[in-house]
């Protein structure tokens, strides 16, 4: 498929970006819109997803951006909670990243559509509801253009009447997504059970999210799992879903295969798909296998390549920096914000290097791994259909209000089939 006319994109530029879009950035020529529009475009294709790139750094954003261009395929960049949030360790975060995205896409001219994803938005008491009544606006405010409300940190009962209290405060034309069953490792998987009701709660008050993430035996982070991905689980859920018109969103990628996020495209609804610490690892320059997992030595530690990524005396200096906080290989991501400054102010060809690492991975994630190449036009399609910067939902209520009230859903969520396991490291 060829790439957007100038014509078209004019048009989309006019009228498919959002209001707060337009008010932060009137003169801009990026194309960031909602995440409706995103799931849209996948499903228009089939069988594709968008890769939701964590923009831990700039260089990160830099890259995928360009991989995106190059693909002709809608991207997403996003960032977490634990990453971007109040108490962030990433310089990238909720209130600063759409101004990032928009300042590199005029930059680089980018001419494919984008969405700024909210991601983890993590909900685990009412200290947190409190707290996000105020935070979401926030977000809104500065450039945010779909969100995960994820209360699935709390029982079922509490992550359904969680969203439901927190929905007001997400803009009707943003995307959405929800999460069933916290994602915390090789034991405790989402259930049929437990996903529908968390959506048929939802339908029943009106609120019809875009994405579901589940516990389908993914972990976080640079750690293989065992298990790894359950595609005929996730097949099963989502067909389950059906009725309700909501689409998958994978989370946890990293220690999974190439092949195994093919299966996922290909026999489930799935079209989002995080990608966070091998973007981060890649940036760097150390080694990582073909999906982006890193590759540990004997001695359990990485392996920077040479004249790839971060110069070796500044690789030097942060794991200097690791073990004299203990940091086990999990938690390098922490070194992503005492260490800003010092990956800015690299030579440039050094900055220049680690954002082509970052594009030639996501390109190939792009066209060989999520069938995203050629997505862009069919978002762009949809934006023009409409007229506008607001799809609309994709559901409709099916579900009847009166058996969702707040005692009626505490009551089902007793008697739920929910397969929890051991409690888990909730940090995204």
């Amino acid at each position: 498929m060829k790439p957007v006319t100038q014509a078209d994109y004019q048009k989309a530029l006019a009228v498919g970006r959002p209001p707060n879009i337009q008010s932060l950035f009137p003169n801009s020529q990026a194309l960031l819109i909602s995440g409706k529009y995103i799931d849209l475009a996948m499903l228009a294709k089939g069988q594709s997803i968008c890769m939701a790139a964590n923009g831990r750094n700039i260089f990160v954003i830099r890259g995928a951006l360009r991989a995106a261009q190059r693909a002709n395929s809608a991207l997403i960049i996003e960032i977490a909670k634990s990453e971007g949030g109040a108490d962030a360790y990433c310089a990238i975060n909720y209130w600063n990243m759409a101004r990032t995205v928009d300042a590199l896409c005029n930059e680089m001219k980018i001419t494919i559509p984008v969405a700024i994803h909210a991601d983890h938005y993590g909900i685990k008491n009412e200290k947190d509801i409190n707290a996000a009544r105020n935070e979401i606006p926030s977000m809104f405010d500065a450039g945010m253009t779909s969100i995960a409300i994820d209360a699935s940190h709390m029982t079922d009962d509490q992550n359904l009447l969680a969203s439901i209290v927190l929905n007001p405060y997400v803009p009707k034309w943003a995307g959405l997504e929800t999460e069933v069953g916290e994602i915390k490792g090789k034991e405790g998987l989402s259930t049929r059970q437990e996903a529908l009701f968390l959506i048929q709660g939802l339908n029943a008050h009106g609120i019809f999210p875009n994405w579901i993430a589940l516990n389908n035996g993914t972990t976080h982070g640079i750690e293989a799992s065992a298990q790894g991905i359950q595609v005929e689980l996730t097949a099963d859920i989502h067909n389950a879903l059906k009725p309700y018109n909501v689409s998958g969103a994978q989370h946890g990628t990293s220690g999974n295969s190439s092949e195994r996020l093919r299966e996922i495209a290909q026999k489930t609804r799935t079209t989002k798909a995080n990608v966070a610490t091998a973007l981060q690892m890649i940036s760097w320059g150390l080694e990582v296998n073909d999906y982006g997992n890193a590759i540990l030595d004997d001695a359990k530690e990485f392996i920077k390549v040479k004249d790839q990524g971060v110069t070796e005396e500044l690789w030097a200096q942060m794991k200097a920096y690791a073990q004299s906080k203990s940091y086990k290989s999990g938690d390098y991501k922490k070194l992503n914000l005492p260490f800003e400054s010092k990956l800015q102010t690299q030579p440039k060809e050094v900055r220049a290097r680690m954002a082509q690492r970052v594009e030639d991975f996501v390109y190939n994630m792009l066209v060989k791994v999520f069938n995203a190449q050629d997505t862009a036009p069919l978002a762009v399609e949809a934006i023009l259909k409409t007229g506008g910067y607001d799809p609309g939902p994709k559901g409709e209520r099916i579900e009847d209000p009166p058996n969702w009230t707040t005692e009626k859903i505490v009551a089902r969520g007793k008697n739920l089939l929910a397969d929890k396991g051991p409690a888990g490291n909730f940090d995204d």
